[in-house]
């Protein structure tokens, strides 16, 4: 952060993932409309870059156009661009860059040509031995035009692919290779292809639409093109629809239940609160998490309430438990995206106020229970806690809907090194008095699996004890070209 720059509330907050959308239309019509809505439902996921690639099937085997810019979706895409991208299979991307630097060369779906025809590409995650395989490639003659990690993927389908029968099991072979969180929407010239890691790190789902199918990173994006929920892709499957054979299922590379070991920040941030992820409501996991809160951090209140957006589905759990009245007690600006021009330090404009204002109506002369999803670096929830003081708020008491962050995460959610973790070498007295609350509860480390009914997630970044052995260095940044 520059000198005299005020940090942005939204940047003290575990970094979204990345959003995958695919879509084959066995009738031949074309998908870019479809794609363009199914990334709009995404945004929530990745708000850098985004982009639609498509082909023809009945065309000329291994044409693809593609558009692809920074920002949003409504922004890098207008009508005209939509018209021009003819094609009945596409893939769609929208990126939050966990590795490798943000600018319009890393942005996704990745098109590769090759002598097996083309690969239409957009990943969800990231890769832990991603050095090792780069190194590997670049000595056998690669040259890479970008800096992530989903490159390396690309690479290796088309390599397996000169000595596989399909492209599916091509795939497959490069999963043998690759270590990490990975979610997949691949085209190929006839298929639509999904797969996922055998830890079930990021979500992917299947849906219907007519005679179209869809892949996406989330059910919201089925619901919002109309589409019907068919069924998650399996953690270790590869699936690959096409006309002739419909769904077709590979789980070669699963793993048994008990190694599964899901991002549990799907439930707690990342995700949308009307997707709903293996069976799982996201809505109904932030409410659960709200209601252990206040049965294990109990206090007396007035008005609880949640910082928007994801801090509000707990603040309800938690009312509903405790009996305290649930409250609006910010108002978020939302024409304020992830970037703005941030006001100078000798403005009198706060950037967290900019994008939240208090309600003071709300909170005058009230004790306040206030929820957040977490607390990362610290830098803004003290911020928070004043504008609350500020507003006429008698005494404010945090709750937090996720444990303490101690440890960074290698595979794709974009939390910092110790060093930067309020929580490492503080105690939890310690970090209230820091954000100067009256009083400061995170959600206990055994309530995760409960929330999520039981299904098995990885807890890496609140107990430093990985799912797979973390690489030896910090291998989340860019890597160098």
């Amino acid at each position: 952060m520059m000198a005299g720059e005020i940090m942005d509330y939204t940047e003290d907050k575990p970094g979204e993932e990345c959003g995958v959308f695919g879509a084959y239309d066995f009738d031949g019509r074309d998908v870019s409309h479809t794609i363009y809505y199914g990334l709009l439902a995404l945004q929530h996921r990745g708000q850098e870059s985004c982009g639609i690639a498509v082909s023809d099937t009945r065309g000329p085997k291994g044409k693809v156009l593609s558009s692809k810019d920074m920002g949003l979706v409504n922004e890098a895409f207008t009508l005209e661009h939509l018209e021009k991208l003819k094609g009945d299979i596409g893939v769609g991307h929208v990126r939050y860059s966990t590795a490798g630097s943000s600018t319009r060369e890393n942005a996704q779906p990745l098109v590769l040509n090759y002598v097996k025809g083309t690969l239409g590409l957009a990943h969800n995650g990231n890769l832990i031995n991603a050095p090792e395989l780069r190194e590997e490639l670049a000595y056998t003659g690669a040259i890479f035009q970008t800096t992530i990690d989903s490159e390396l993927i690309a690479y290796f389908i088309a390599r397996e692919r000169l000595n596989s029968k399909s492209v599916e099991e091509a795939v497959g072979r490069a999963m043998g290779k690759i270590k990490g969180a990975y979610s997949l929407v691949i085209m190929s010239p006839r298929k639509l292809i999904g797969a996922r890691d055998p830890y079930g790190f990021r979500p992917l789902c299947i849906g219907k639409r007519d005679n179209t199918y869809l892949l996406a990173s989330e059910s919201c994006a089925l619901d919002t093109v109309g589409a019907e929920f068919i069924r998650d892709v399996l953690p270790g499957e590869i699936v690959t629809i096409s006309p002739e054979k419909g769904i077709e299922s590979d789980l070669s590379h699963a793993l048994p239940k008990e190694k599964h070991a899901r991002c549990v920040f799907e439930y707690i941030y990342f995700a949308r609160p009307d997707s709903i992820l293996e069976g799982t409501s996201v809505y109904h996991s932030r409410i659960m998490a709200g209601k252990y809160l206040a049965m294990d951090s109990p206090v007396e209140a007035d008005i609880v309430v949640g910082v928007p957006e994801s801090g509000n589905c707990a603040a309800m759990g938690y009312s509903m438990q405790s009996g305290i009245p649930y409250g609006i007690a910010f108002m978020k600006n939302a024409y304020v995206g992830r970037t703005f021009i941030k006001p100078k330090q000798k403005n009198r404009e706060s950037s967290v106020q900019v994008k939240l204002n208090p309600i003071r109506e709300a909170v005058a002369g009230k004790r306040v229970i206030m929820i957040d999803d977490s607390i990362v670096r610290g830098t803004t929830s003290d911020r928070i806690v004043h504008l609350l003081r500020e507003a006429g708020a008698k005494e404010v008491h945090m709750r937090v809907s996720s444990p303490p962050f101690l440890w960074p995460c290698y595979f794709g959610t974009d939390v910092p090194a110790r060093d930067q973790l309020i929580a490492c070498n503080r105690s939890v007295e310690e970090i209230r008095q820091v954000i100067g609350a009256d009083s400061l509860g995170y959600l206990r480390i055994e309530r995760l699996e409960e929330i999520v009914n039981g299904l098995g997630i990885c807890k890496g970044c609140f107990t430093g004890q990985y799912p797979l052995e973390p690489p030896g260095e910090d291998i989340r940044g860019e890597f160098e070209l």
